[in-house]
């Protein structure tokens, strides 16, 4: 498993973990068997990140269950956010993100959306200094809002920095994967498949004879490998309920990453399909 250093510390973060949006937000004990194997999957093949929210339904005491049934429960890295108004709301709130997730402590935690971050970053820096928290992040998922995430990146001193990349929407390239790496901030990537909608548009369409060379077998590795291929990339976080498909995520953080030439021959090949 490739990995990627969290500047603020130096410690070795896992390039591919998992999303839990919409994924994990499930009821009834028939449908954890396969979000455990799912989850499973990551570790045996070296991952740790798994990515969460309150906004996400069910998907935080989802995780908490299944983990704690888990004798490698504590191998993970968890990360939630805060998803409200008001500092007491988000203290109650990243108390109950604990409780669900059951832990005593937190990996990362995130400011989503920006909601209210002026108000929460106070609170999260004490969390942190209480050892409650040991990286803070800030988060969002359209283009339109990468020029306010550099902006607070550079006001404030922060671990992580989430957003939105892929092969066709790379306007995080601009300025905002240089900010990150220029202020040592780590990077985690959601939407790396456009909420399906890359995979939709290369269904059916046969890889590029060339794509073995990198040791891509499948659209999502092609797809992933891209994203792993900038260097300001820490972590991207896919989201799926199986482990099918997690197993093959994963595997774009094995064997060669594209050079710059590369990288632009695999993104004019996916916008000619």
């Amino acid at each position: 498993m490739l990995t990627r250093l969290i500047p603020a510390s130096q410690e070795a973060l896992p390039a591919i973990g998992l999303g839990t949006w919409q994924t994990f937000d499930v009821r009834g004990a028939g449908a954890y068997p396969p979000l455990r194997q799912t989850l499973e999957t990551l570790q045996v093949a070296g991952g740790s990140v798994i990515d969460s929210s309150p906004m996400y339904g069910r998907a935080e005491e989802v995780v908490g269950e299944l983990t704690a049934a888990l004798p490698t429960r504590d191998a993970f890295f968890y990360a939630t956010k805060v998803w409200t108004q008001g500092r007491e709301a988000g203290v109650r709130q990243m108390q109950d993100s604990l409780r669900k997730l059951c832990r005593s402590s937190i990996d990362l935690l995130q400011i989503h959306n920006l909601v209210d971050w002026q108000t929460h970053l106070p609170t999260l820096r004490a969390w942190q200094a209480a050892g409650k928290v040991r990286y803070l992040g800030i988060t969002h998922y359209t283009d339109s809002m990468h020029g306010e995430l550099e902006r607070v990146l550079r006001q404030e001193k922060l671990d992580f920095v989430q957003f939105n990349y892929s092969i066709l929407d790379r306007h995080a390239e601009q300025r905002l994967l240089p900010a990150a790496a220029d202020l040592g901030v780590a990077t985690l990537i959601n939407r790396p498949f456009t909420e399906g909608g890359l995979l939709a548009h290369v269904q059916g369409r046969a890889l590029p004879p060339w794509a073995t060379e990198l040791g891509i077998s499948s659209w999502p590795q092609f797809l992933l490998k891209f994203i792993l291929s900038h260097p300001a990339v820490t972590c991207v976080i896919p989201g799926t309920s199986s482990p099918t498909h997690l197993a093959d995520n994963l595997g774009a953080a094995a064997g060669p990453l594209p050079d710059v030439a590369t990288r632009e021959k695999m993104a004019a090949y996916v916008r000619t399909l």
